[in-house]
């Protein structure tokens, strides 16, 4: 088996998890408010990222924590919306308006690096934008738009960059090492953030400790976050940015399927239309859009 086939292979794991994830989190959310919930999930991926890595804590250099770092940002960006938005919607909805992200990656690689964007580009993110529209938008209009579609779609532009992110500094140290820098940087952004609202008042870090949330900690700390996240950041090694964001479809089709599985959630024919134009959106931008780098390619 090649690296590559492996590379490929693990991700579509990652994007099962992370599917099935929505699901989850949706549940946990019942006993705990956002932040609180992110605080102690990120605690926990924290936790057992140093437990993995503390070996190799020696080789944390600057290159590393700058790396680290901007990861972390994107990462901080990206699950603190779109948490906050699930609590909101539907784990299904969730799920499609962040698979917005795949589209958003070349977009934003041709915006500002060398790379051109190209027509395929254009018209598959023209497709997935008509598709978030009927996915998110109510027969109704825009009055009945539901606010957490809104705050998932901040969190998707948040992750096609950490995606980006990703791509660029995958190779400046250990995968363990890297994620444990952006996952504990995320961690205190949260923390910041969750002692800011509670000040305000606008958030009360609700807490009830139900098998429910421990279960949902669990899962999402350690496997959707501390172990998911090192097997991208190995596996992007071996693969291009837009590579895995082709993989990366594949997590809300695992999202639609856990939740109706689990609560029997059903799109509906405008939002099962939405859906597919952004899943057509996504495969077109890839598929057909321009050729991967050299730099892509090793």
């Amino acid at each position: 088996m090649s690296r590559k086939f492996k590379a490929d292979l693990l991700l579509v794991v990652c994007a099962a998890i992370w599917g099935a994830s929505f699901v989850i989190v949706k549940s946990a959310l019942a006993d705990a408010s956002v932040f609180a919930f992110l605080v102690i999930r990120f605690a926990v991926a924290a936790v057992s990222l140093a437990v993995l890595c503390f070996r190799e804590f020696g080789k944390l250099n600057a290159a590393s924590f700058r790396a680290g770092a901007v990861m972390g940002c994107c990462m901080f960006g990206g699950y603190a919306f779109q948490t906050a938005g699930i609590q909101l919607t539907t784990p299904s909805k969730a799920a499609f308006v962040t698979g917005f992200s795949v589209v958003l990656v070349p977009i934003f690689s041709g915006l500002f690096t060398p790379r051109r964007i190209g027509p395929w580009i254009w018209v598959g993110t023209l497709a997935a934008i008509s598709g978030l529209y009927y996915l998110t938008v109510p027969s109704s209009g825009f009055s009945d738009l539901n606010f957490g579609d809104v705050l998932v779609l901040c969190g998707a532009v948040a992750f096609a960059w950490h995606v980006i992110a990703i791509g660029r500094y995958a190779q400046t140290g250990s995968a363990t090492l890297l994620n444990f820098v952006q996952v504990t940087l995320t961690l205190a952004m949260i923390s910041v953030v969750a002692a800011v609202l509670k000040t305000m008042g606008r958030e009360s870090l609700r807490v009830a400790w139900t098998a429910r949330l421990v279960g949902g900690v669990l899962l999402t700390g350690v496997l959707a976050t501390a172990v998911t996240f090192a097997v991208q950041l190995w596996a992007q090694r071996f693969t291009s940015p837009s590579h895995a964001a082709i993989v990366f479809t594949l997590e809300p089709v695992f999202a639609a399927l856990t939740s109706y599985a689990f609560f029997q959630e059903r799109l509906g024919k405008r939002g099962l239309a939405g859906a597919a134009l952004i899943l057509v959106g996504i495969l077109l931008a890839e598929f057909k859009g321009p050729a991967p780098t050299a730099t892509e390619q090793s």
